[in-house]
């Protein structure tokens, strides 16, 4: 199956990328590719399906992202996922925490090559969806060109329909996961090289990304951008992104037009507390005479419904 070309992508976040922060982004955008937080294979074979998997229509398109380094396992995942209606199925090659590792997998999976190629091959024989991997430039001493090389090699000849770079590598060991996302240099030529020797495979860059001029700037030379948590702090961005990279026409929706939606999602959804979409949002007026008191507004743990009505009704022009 042909990669659908999205050219912008919201990464997969723990804790942040949940159904309702998705929910809220895909209010502010009609396009940009959302991805799940990253769920283990484990999980959605032992858990609660619906719960971890679960989502409202509106998200498409919507990758599920998976973690696991079991090629049987996640091709019975990568099923589940696609009979739920995922778009995409994911595989993480890039987290590198502990608890990650502990499982075997992660960024660990850099350095078992074929048993990624293996995983690969496993999921898109059970699915008829895209199968994908987010991995790094490196990871450890391993951060040389020809062995990324090799490595995307073998995925390719697996049969893999995107590829995501997070343009840095991790380390294993001495790094937070925090750490791990600014520590590592940049190294956004290393996966233009890649681009360039591996034409036909669609690759996305992630890592360091904030404006609609730097995203120009990479799609000038890869095929779609993720961005992390510039997305997450910043997501009024989208809204300006479809306009600049699907070339959708109209005036932006008005910050309090996503709000009122999200309200009547809630009016829809008595029994979901607010605060678990709220959480989401305190980035929404970012960069607006508004945005002190919006943050302030959310930051309130009892924060309800109506102050937000309130909010809107005094700010209505924001």
């Amino acid at each position: 199956m042909a990669y659908p070309q999205h050219k912008i992508a919201v990464a997969p976040m723990m804790d942040w990328t949940d159904r309702y922060c998705r929910y809220f982004l895909r209010k502010i955008s009609r396009h940009t590719l959302l991805y799940t937080e990253m769920v283990t294979t484990k999980a959605i074979i032992h858990g609660d399906r619906e719960h971890l998997l679960g989502f409202d229509p509106c998200e498409h398109p919507l990758a599920l992202q998976l973690g696991g380094s079991d090629p049987h396992e996640l091709e019975r995942c990568a099923k589940i996922g696609e009979e739920f209606g995922y778009d995409e199925i994911n595989l993480n090659v890039g987290c590198p925490s502990d608890r990650v590792q502990a499982g075997a997998f992660g960024l660990c999976l850099m350095k078992t090559p074929k048993l990624v190629a293996e995983c690969v091959a496993a999921m898109k024989g059970g699915v008829k969806i895209p199968v994908t991997v987010k991995t790094r430039i490196g990871y450890d001493a391993v951060d040389d060109y020809q062995s990324l090389q090799a490595f995307v090699a073998q995925l390719a000849e697996a049969g893999v329909d995107q590829l995501t770079v997070h343009a840095r590598k991790g380390w294993l060991k001495g790094l937070s996961p925090k750490e791990n996302r600014t520590i590592p240099p940049l190294n956004y030529e290393l996966v233009y090289q890649l681009k360039q020797d591996f034409p036909n495979l669609p690759i996305g860059i992630n890592g360091g990304i904030h404006t609609a001029q730097e995203i120009t700037r990479h799609l000038q030379a890869v095929d779609m951008v993720m961005l992390g948590r510039s997305a997450y702090h910043d997501p009024y961005l989208l809204a300006a992104l479809d306009q600049d990279f699907y070339h959708v026409q109209g005036q932006l929706p008005l910050r309090g037009e996503i709000v009122a939606e999200i309200l009547t999602y809630l009016e829809q959804h008595p029994d979901l507390p607010p605060r678990k979409m709220f959480r989401h949002m305190t980035g929404l007026y970012r960069g607006t005479p508004q945005a002190r008191a919006w943050r302030q507004l959310l930051s309130t743990k009892a924060v309800e419904v109506a102050a937000l009505e309130a909010f809107m009704e005094k700010h209505p022009e924001a």
